[in-house]
């Protein structure tokens, strides 16, 4: 249930990486991933490499692999339509549905920033949860979500030390010290 009425909420606005944070897409990347090293020559991995690299940055990923990073923008691509055509098995995290819901109850904003597309983050949250989602920024390079979320947090006009950006991989951390270093508090 939500917190009584007279809680101070701590954050007046939950932004939300969606890979990894909120769906759990890591099965589905590593079924693909020799696919895709397949057709864009780099390095394929067997399923203990893949497990090692869970959670990694990209950039440890990227070299891991031997992808060349002038390829990384139509790996990019593939991949999200790959996840658009083949994805329909990405599930949601146990508990997401009913977070996401209590913190919208509880009178905070949501947001996202996600470098999947926008139509996979729709279809991957389901409509009730997207439409909770009040700031959204989506398709952002995997080196590009500090641009995405200080937007985020512009368009909300949240003061910095109202707001947090939830994540599951240390670039997350990053991103948002980066975007603080830019002028704007995001706490991790």
């Amino acid at each position: 249930s939500p917190p009584p009425a007279t809680a101070a909420l701590a954050y007046d606005l939950v932004i939300f990486d969606l890979d990894g944070t909120l769906v759990d897409s890591f099965p589905f990347f590593a079924r693909s991933h020799n696919r895709l090293a397949t057709r864009f020559g780099f390095r394929p991995l067997d399923a203990a490499q893949i497990q090692d690299l869970r959670g990694r940055p990209a950039r440890e990923i990227i070299q891991a692999t031997g992808l060349p990073l002038w390829k990384l923008p139509q790996v990019v691509t593939a991949f999200r339509r790959l996840v658009s055509a083949e994805g329909h098995e990405i599930a949601r995290f146990a508990g997401v549905d009913a977070a996401l819901a209590a913190l919208t109850q509880s009178g905070a904003r949501l947001g996202l920033v996600s470098s999947n597309s926008a139509e996979n983050c729709r279809r991957l949250l389901g409509e009730e949860n997207w439409s909770r989602m009040a700031h959204v920024a989506c398709g952002s390079s995997l080196f590009g979500k500090h641009r995405h979320l200080t937007h985020v947090l512009r368009e909300a006009r949240v003061p910095a030390s109202r707001a947090i950006y939830v994540g599951d991989q240390m670039e997350d951390a990053q991103v948002a010290r980066a975007v603080h270093a830019g002028g704007v508090d995001v706490v991790v």
